[in-house]
C-alpha cells in the first residue's frame, strides 16, 4: 500500500526529532506568536513584556519577503519599558549553529482563505523552512503549485510572520527539491540537493539528514542566500555552487595555493564567484579581493550587483589610475577588467603606488579564466605580487588536447591554477535539469539521402563565402526560423567565418525583406578588421575588440558596412548609435547586449525584439540570455569554443523551451564529438543531445494509445466524472502536447506522422482547456480539488493563436460556404460558432461589439469578388478613426495629438505623461479639473489601443 502523507509527515517530524529538533504542537496564528515570544527571549537572554513584543510584532510586520529577508538578518534597536535600548537578535548568521530550532507542522494559517502547512522548520520562533509534502506517487510540481497557492492566500496574514520563510522544500518522498522564497520564479528552478561528487540525494530521510541537519540549514540561510538587489529577490545557491564556494575558502583559510572551478558553461559560474569573494571578504588575513572580468562581460547588472555589496567597489571605466587608486584605499573588494588590471601592474607611472601592495595578501577571483589574455595577466601578477592567491573559474578548462601556443608556451588551466577544487560538467547539468540538452540539426544541402554528412572543402573560402550558397541558407533561415523559435518567442543567433561573410549575410537578408520575403529583425555588430582566416587552430573564440581605430585605410568596406548596419539599427529601434570612436561602438554594443537580456524581463515590450543577432566572435561565450533558443552556425567551431557557442542556447525557461536548437550550415559532426568527449565523456552523446525525430514521433504515437485507452474520442472527455480519471485524461493529453513541442522544431515534422489528425488534436484540446477553466473558475474555498494541483503547462498550447487574424479566416470560410449555397440552419450554426469563440477568448472581448457588427452588418452585403479580410481592413480602419473622433469630441482634444500619443505608446509601452496630455486638449483645463482629465482620456486612449490594436495576429503585422 502506497505511504499516505499523513506518514511521510511523521516520520519526517520523528527524524528532524532525532538531528536535535525540539517539536512543538502550534495550532494557529496565536501559538505561533506566543511561540515566537519565547524563544526570542531564550535566544537574546531576556524576558520580554507584552508591550515590547508588541513593539517586535510591528517592527517584524513590514514590508515584502526581500525587505523581511533583511530584517531578519539585522538587530531592531528595541525601546525598553524601562527607557533604555537592546539590540535584540532574530538571527545569529555569524555563529549559524547557535540558534533555538523547533519543528511543528499542520499550522492552520487564516488569509483570504484557511490554509494549513505542513511541516515548518521554526528558527529562534520564526518559521524560517516551510516543507510542503506529497504522498509518494503524486507529482512534486503540485507541492510547487499549492505553495504558490498558500503565498497568495494566506502567508501575508497574522503580522506576516509565515513571509519570513527563506527556503521551501518540496517531496513526495522519492524525489525532494528545494528553493528560495521568490515568487518570480518557476518549477524548473526548484533544486535537488547532492553531495560533493554531484551523486544526487532525492529521498527525503537522506535530505533531511543532509540538509535539514541544523548547522547546515542554518548555514544555507545564513551564508548561501544571496539578496538579490537589483530584482529584489532571494536566490539560494545549488548544491555544486555551494562546495566551489566551501572549497575556495578552505583553500584561503589553509593554504597559499592557486585552485580553479571547472562548473559547466550555464550553470551560474558569476553568482558563484560573486558569492565567494563576499565570504572572503570577510576573512581577517585577506588583504583584498580582486574580482576579474572581461571588459565585455562587466554589464549593467552585474556592476550594480557588486556595488550593493560594496559601494563604489565596480569602476566601469578605462581610467587605470581609478584601479590604482581603490587598489591603496580602503574596500575591500574591488571588481576591475582583465584589460586595466594589466595597464596598473605593468605601467611605471602607477608604481610608487602599487608598491605597497607588493606583500599583502591579495585574492584574485577570475570569472573566466580561458580569456586569451589570461596567459599574460597570470604572469604578470605572479611577477608582481608576493603573495598573490588565484582562483580561476571555467565552463570549458584548457587541456593538453586544446592547449594553443602562445609567447608563453602551451599553457593549460592546470597550470594556472594548479588544483581543480570542484567539477560539474555538462552531463551533471542536463542530468540535474539546470541546463537544457542541445538538438543538433545540419542543413539539407550537406546531407545525403541515407541521412551521413558530406565532407566539405574546409580550406575553400570561396567555397563557403559564396552568395549564391550564402542565398539558399539565408532563404533556409526564412522558411524555418518561426518554427525554430515558436513564433519569435525567442530570437536567435547567427555566426559566421569572417566580416566579408557576415557583410553578405546580412546584405542577404536586407535585400530579401525589401523583396517581401521576411520582415525578421535582424541586427549585427562587428569590428572592421583585414579579413583574416576563421580561426581553426584552437577553438578558442577571440575576444571582442572595442577598439575602432582612427587608421581605416584597410578597412575601409567593412567601416562604411558597419556604420550603415548600425543606422539600419537606429531606424529600427529609434537609438541615436554610432562607431565613430571606441566609446560610442561599445555603447552600441552593451545596447545590442541589454536588447537581447531585456527581453528576459516580464515588462518587455516586443516591439523591442530583435530576432537574429548576427556575429562572427562577440557574444559567443559569456552571453546568458534566457530568451535566445536558437543558434545557426556557419563557421568552424571546435573544442571549447564549440561548447561556449552552443551554450548560448541551453538557459532553462519554463515549457515552451525544450531544448537548445543548433542548425549547423558546415560539417562540424566530428568537431562536436570531440568537443563532447574533451568536457564530458567520450560517451556523452546521449545525455547532452534530444532524440533524433522518430524516436519523439513513436514517443507521441504511443501517447495516443494511452490517451484512446481513456477517452477514445474527444466527446468521451464528457463522460469523466471522478477527478482521479481526470486528472490521468490531463496528464496522457499534457504527455502529448509537450512531445508535440519537441516534434515541431525538426524541420521534417508533418502531422501526417502522427496517428492523430489536427482536428481531433485540437477537439482533444478543447476538452483539456475546458477542465483546465473549470477548476480555476471554482471559488478558492471550496474542498482542495486534485486536477487543481496539475499542472496543464499552457504556454505549450497556443491559444494566442485565436486573435482577430483567426476569426477572419473562420469568416472567410463561413462567407466561401454561404456563396456554395450552403442551408441557413448551417449557415447560422456555423455563425454561432464563431461568436461563441470570440465571447469564450478574453483578448477578444473588447472587440466583440466590433466582430458582432461587422458578421451582423457587413459580412451578408459583400460581393462575391470582395475579399473578407480587405473589407474588414476597411471597416476596422474605420471604426478606429470614428473612435478616436468621438474621444477628441468628448474630451475637446486635438486628433494629430491623440494619434501621436496612441503611437508613442505602442513604440514605447508606456502612458503618456500628464504634459503631453494636457497640451493635446484645445483649451487649457482648469487647474483643479487636470488630475481628473488627464486619468480620464489616458483610460480611454488605452481602451482605444486595447479595442484595434491588441491581438490582432496577421492583420495588425500587414498595417
Amino acid at each position: 500500500m502506497t505511504q499516505s502523507e499523513a506518514e511521510l509527515e511523521q516520520k519526517l517530524i520523528d527524524r528532524l526529532t532525532g538531528l536535535g529538533y525540539e517539536p512543538v504542537t502550534l495550532r494557529n496564528a496565536e501559538d505561533l506568536k506566543a511561540n515566537l515570544k519565547t524563544q526570542l527571549e531564550k535566544h537574546n537572554h531576556i524576558k520580554l513584556s507584552d508591550t515590547e513584543f508588541k513593539s517586535i510584532l510591528n517592527h517584524l510586520d513590514k514590508g515584502n519577503v526581500f525587505d523581511r529577508a533583511k530584517r531578519l538578518r539585522d538587530k531592531m534597536e528595541l525601546s525598553r519599558d524601562d527607557g533604555t535600548t537592546f539590540y535584540l537578535e532574530f538571527l545569529n548568521t555569524e555563529h549559524w549553529c547557535q540558534n533555538q530550532y523547533q519543528v511543528t507542522n499542520q499550522i492552520t494559517q487564516q488569509g483570504n482563505y484557511k490554509n494549513r502547512y505542513d511541516v515548518t522548520l521554526l528558527i529562534n520562533g520564526l518559521p524560517l523552512v516551510q516543507i510542503e509534502l506529497k504522498r509518494r506517487g503524486l507529482e512534486l510540481k503540485e507541492a510547487f503549485n499549492q505553495i504558490n497557492r498558500y503565498q497568495r492566500h494566506s502567508y501575508g496574514a497574522d503580522n506576516g510572520l509565515f513571509q519570513y520563510v527563506q527556503i521551501f522544500v518540496i517531496s513526495n518522498g522519492v524525489n525532494t527539491r528545494y528553493y528560495a522564497n521568490n515568487r518570480k520564479q518557476e518549477f524548473k528552478q526548484t533544486f535537488y540537493w547532492a553531495d560533493q561528487e554531484n551523486k544526487l540525494i532525492t529521498q527525503l530521510e537522506d535530505f533531511a539528514d543532509s540538509f535539514l541537519e541544523k548547522c547546515h540549514i542554518s548555514k544555507m540561510i545564513c551564508k548561501y542566500i544571496v539578496q538579490h538587489e537589483s530584482d529584489k529577490v532571494l536566490i539560494v545557491l545549488r548544491p555544486y555552487q555551494y562546495y566551489a564556494v566551501e572549497a575556495i575558502i578552505e583553500r584561503v583559510k589553509d593554504t597559499d595555493k592557486n585552485g580553479y572551478i571547472w562548473h559547466t558553461t550555464g550553470s551560474g559560474k558569476t553568482l558563484t564567484s560573486f558569492k565567494a569573494a563576499q565570504i572572503l571578504t570577510q576573512l581577517p588575513k585577506v588583504h583584498k579581493v580582486l574580482f576579474v572580468v572581461d571588459r565585455a562581460d562587466l554589464d549593467y547588472q552585474t556592476s550594480r550587483e557588486f556595488n550593493y555589496f560594496s559601494p563604489d567597489c565596480v569602476d566601469t571605466t578605462d581610467n587605470t589610475r581609478q584601479l590604482v587608486e581603490q587598489m591603496a584605499g580602503d574596500n575591500r573588494l574591488i571588481v576591475t577588467t582583465i584589460q586595466k588590471l594589466n595597464r596598473a601592474i605593468k605601467s611605471q607611472r602607477h608604481e610608487a603606488a602599487m608598491e605597497k601592495l607588493k606583500d599583502k595578501r591579495i585574492v584574485f577571483i577570475f570569472d573566466e579564466c580561458h580569456r586569451s589574455q589570461f596567459g599574460e595577466t597570470h604572469k604578470n601578477i605572479v611577477k608582481f605580487f608576493t603573495q598573490a592567491q588565484m582562483f580561476g573559474f571555467t565552463g570549458t578548462p584548457i587541456f593538453a588536447d586544446n592547449a594553443a601556443s602562445n609567447e608563453h608556451g602551451k599553457r593549460t588551466t592546470k597550470d594556472l591554477f594548479q588544483e581543480c577544487l570542484h567539477k560539474y560538467v555538462i552531463t551533471n547539468a542536463i542530468a540535474d535539469e539546470n541546463v537544457l540538452k542541445f538538438s543538433v540539426e545540419y542543413w539539407g544541402k550537406i546531407k545525403r539521402k541515407d541521412g551521413t554528412l558530406i565532407t566539405e572543402p574546409k580550406l575553400d573560402r570561396e567555397f563557403f563565402e559564396s552568395p549564391e550558397r550564402i542565398s539558399l541558407i539565408v532563404d533556409w533561415i526564412i522558411a524555418n526560423h518561426h518554427r525554430k523559435t515558436h513564433g519569435r518567442k525567442f530570437s536567435a543567433m547567427l555566426c559566421t567565418s569572417s566580416v566579408d561573410t557576415l557583410i553578405t549575410y546580412y546584405d542577404t537578408f536586407k535585400n530579401k525583406q525589401k523583396q517581401g520575403l521576411h520582415d525578421l529583425r535582424v541586427v549585427t555588430i562587428f569590428t572592421p578588421s583585414d579579413n583574416e582566416e576563421d580561426e581553426d587552430a584552437n577553438g578558442l573564440i577571440g575576444e571582442p575588440d572595442f577598439n575602432i581605430s582612427a587608421d581605416t585605410s584597410k578597412r575601409s568596406h567593412s567601416r562604411d558596412k558597419l556604420n550603415q548596419f548600425i543606422a539600419d539599427y537606429n531606424k529600427i529601434y529609434r537609438t541615436q548609435h554610432s562607431a565613430k570612436d571606441s566609446q560610442a561602438f561599445y555603447a552600441y554594443y552593451k545596447d545590442i547586449s541589454k536588447r537581447m537580456k531585456d527581453r528576459d524581463r516580464e515588462n518587455f515590450q516586443d516591439q523591442e525584439r530583435a530576432d537574429i543577432l548576427l556575429v562572427v566572435n562577440m557574444f559567443l561565450t559569456g552571453f546568458d540570455v534566457k530568451k535566445l533558443n536558437t543558434l545557426y552556425v556557419d563557421k568552424n567551431l571546435k573544442y571549447h569554443g564549440l561548447i561556449q557557442a552552443y551554450s548560448r542556447t541551453n538557459r532553462i525557461l519554463g515549457e515552451l523551451k525544450s531544448q537548445g536548437n543548433i542548425v549547423c550550415f558546415r560539417n562540424l559532426k566530428e568537431n562536436t564529438d570531440q568537443a563532447v568527449a574533451l568536457f564530458s565523456d567520450p560517451n556523452a552523446n546521449e545525455q547532452i543531445f534530444i532524440e533524433p525525430y522518430e524516436y519523439y514521433i513513436e514517443k507521441f504515437n504511443d501517447g495516443v494509445q494511452e490517451l484512446r485507452a481513456i477517452a477514445t474520442i474527444p466527446n468521451d472527455v464528457n463522460k469523466l466524472i471522478s477527478e482521479d480519471d481526470q486528472v490521468k485524461f490531463v496528464k496522457a493529453f499534457r504527455n502529448l502536447i509537450r512531445l508535440q513541442n519537441v516534434s515541431k522544431s525538426f524541420t521534417e515534422f508533418s502531422f501526417s506522422d502522427l496517428n492523430l489528425d489536427e482536428q481531433t488534436f485540437e477537439d482533444y484540446k478543447s476538452k483539456y482547456l475546458d477542465i483546465y477553466d473549470k477548476t480555476r473558475s471554482k471559488p478558492d474555498d471550496e474542498k482542495e480539488s486534485l486536477v487543481e494541483e496539475v499542472d496543464f503547462e499552457l504556454e505549450l498550447i497556443q491559444r494566442d493563436e485565436i486573435n482577430v487574424s483567426y476569426i477572419l479566416k473562420l469568416l472567410a470560410n463561413l462567407q466561401r460556404d454561404r456563396q456554395a449555397d450552403i442551408t441557413s440552419e448551417e449557415y447560422q450554426n456555423q455563425k454561432a460558432s464563431i461568436l461563441e469563440i470570440i465571447g469564450k477568448e478574453a483578448q477578444l472581448r473588447s472587440k466583440r461589439d466590433l466582430l458582432e457588427k461587422f458578421i451582423e452588418e457587413r459580412l451578408p452585403t459583400l460581393e462575391p469578388e470582395e475579399k473578407v479580410e480587405t473589407v474588414f481592413q476597411d471597416f476596422w480602419t474605420q471604426e478606429r478613426i470614428e473612435a478616436i473622433q468621438q474621444l477628441c469630441v468628448e474630451e475637446n482634444l486635438k486628433v494629430e495629438a491623440v494619434n501621436q500619443m496612441i503611437a508613442d505608446y505602442k513604440f514605447s509601452g508606456k502612458e503618456p505623461l500628464r504634459e503631453t496630455v494636457l497640451s493635446a486638449c484645445n483649451e487649457k483645463p482648469k487647474l483643479l479639473e487636470r488630475k481628473k482629465i488627464f486619468a480620464r482620456v489616458v483610460s480611454k486612449l488605452l481602451d482605444i489601443i486595447s479595442k484595434f490594436d491588441d491581438a490582432l495576429g496577421e492583420l495588425g503585422e500587414e498595417e
